[in-house]
């Protein structure tokens, strides 16, 4: 264990000297200066925690080498010995930063009672420090990896919005992790402390959207039993992600519109008025510009939303982030299996780094669960991978008709899904009912 070290800075030597000996015997690392200038000196070249600081000196007084002191290390505590102690100074000791002042001639058992103190106060603020840097490391996203050029422009991006209340839009296909990056940046900011309310605007018709936006009175239509908050309501002091925002209804744009620039709404059947202080995080996989050339979205609700872009590239777009991300689902999965699977195997990797990966980071996050689940050895071969070359043999290869590589494409993503529907729709970006009507129409069934 480290000891905690301390410097005494006193002209006069006796005081020097016997404070020396008492904290050495303490069991502290003590050393000495006999003016403000040598103390500076040995401060410059070296860290203490705590310094003992006569104010009145020759030269350059305490009052004098205390601010320069904080300005190399404020996390120093400094205590003043005066014999001259009066109001006044002892005020102006504690507004440049002094933990605390004695008189002398100094009673050792007090300043040593005042020392222990201020070491106390220190390790505490230090470990408080640490602790709070702990949390945020955390809480970031463990999903969001990548080395990239893509990537790392990402995060300066990220770093740069967070700490603002800008509204941002999150761009990019399916499963490229924007929900992510939308938490990334709420968990860097201010109101991290607070929650992150998701809507999946494309998820729900109209009404049940503007239900679950605003909420509603008790009474306010059949089957309201009770009140219920909504979402903007919920968001208040953090943030509301609003993904899928481009599918939603002219109808639905104009009371969003609304309630982003006012921040006041009510909720459905009531009259009250609701103030919440909320930041706007949309995404979209849509091109709201061409809507917007179309009529199908608002250009005023466009460029409410569009004040900060980020663009979250495809994953075949940054392929040098598939090696750290598969590696980072293997461990991931592995822990949560409690299975032994150390590596990838060099066959597979490649295929990896060659796959298309059309459902993005989703889809490889899907591949590498699966290939945990079936893997029977302590790495992942070629064989556990759910689209290898050999499970490749639906369909004929001289069919090239657009349904013929419909249906094997949408055959792929549900085996490699284990056929989960909601998944499987999911990374096919269309509805499960939608779904469930192709495998009817294509006559698909299960491994």
């Amino acid at each position: 264990m480290n000891k905690e070290r301390i410097m005494i800075v006193d002209d006069e030597k006796i005081v020097r000297e016997s404070l020396y000996h008492w904290f050495l015997d303490e069991g502290y690392e003590v050393d000495t200066a006999e003016s403000g200038e040598a103390a500076l000196k040995k401060f410059d070249k070296d860290k203490f925690d705590l310094i003992l600081l006569d104010m009145k000196m020759p030269g350059m007084s305490g009052l004098d080498l205390l601010p320069r002191l904080k300005q190399i290390d404020n996390d120093c505590f400094v205590i003043l010995i005066t014999a001259y102690a009066s109001v006044p100074s002892a005020i102006q000791a504690l507004k440049e930063g002094a933990f605390d002042y004695i008189t002398k001639p100094v009673d050792p058992e007090e300043l040593n009672h005042i020392v222990k103190n201020a070491l106390q106060q220190k390790k505490l603020k230090t470990e408080n420090d640490q602790l709070k840097s702990k949390i945020d490391e955390l809480i970031m996203p463990d999903n969001l990896v990548g080395e990239s050029i893509q990537m790392k422009k990402i995060f300066e991006l990220i770093n740069t919005v967070a700490q603002t209340d800008t509204t941002v839009l999150i761009r990019g296909e399916s499963g490229t992790g924007k929900e992510l990056v939308a938490k990334a940046i709420h968990l860097n900011s201010k109101r991290k402390y607070f929650p992150i309310v998701t809507v999946n605007c494309g998820a729900m018709p109209d009404s049940l959207l503007e239900t679950e936006l605003f909420g509603h009175e008790k009474g306010a239509f059949t089957g309201a039993h009770y009140r219920r908050k909504g979402k903007f309501e919920m968001a208040d002091g953090g943030t509301i992600f609003l993904d899928e925002v481009g599918t939603i209804t002219p109808k639905m744009q104009v009371d969003l519109l609304r309630v982003i620039e006012t921040k006041k709404f009510s909720r459905i059947g009531g009259n009250e008025t609701i103030e919440s202080d909320f930041r706007v995080i949309a995404a979209t996989n849509e091109q709201l510009e061409n809507l917007v050339k179309e009529g199908k979205f608002r250009e005023d609700l466009y460029y409410r939303l569009n004040v900060f872009t980020v663009f979250v590239p495809p994953l075949r777009e940054r392929k040098e982030d598939i090696q750290i991300l598969a590696n980072f689902f293997r461990q991931k999965y592995a822990t949560m299996m409690n299975k032994n699977i150390k590596s990838i195997s060099a066959e597979a990797m490649n295929f990896l780094m060659e796959h298309e990966w059309r459902g993005n980071v989703r889809e490889l996050e899907n591949a590498i669960e699966r290939a945990i689940v079936v893997g029977k050895k302590d790495i992942i071969t070629l064989e556990d991978l759910p689209f290898n070359p050999s499970h490749e043999d639906l369909g004929s290869e001289t069919d090239k008709s657009l349904g013929a590589n419909e249906k094997k494409y949408i055959f792929k993503i549900l085996r490699e899904n284990s056929w989960n529907i909601s998944r499987s729709a999911d990374i096919l970006d269309i509805d499960r009912v939608t779904l469930y009507n192709k495998i009817n129409k294509y006559g698909l069934k299960k491994d």
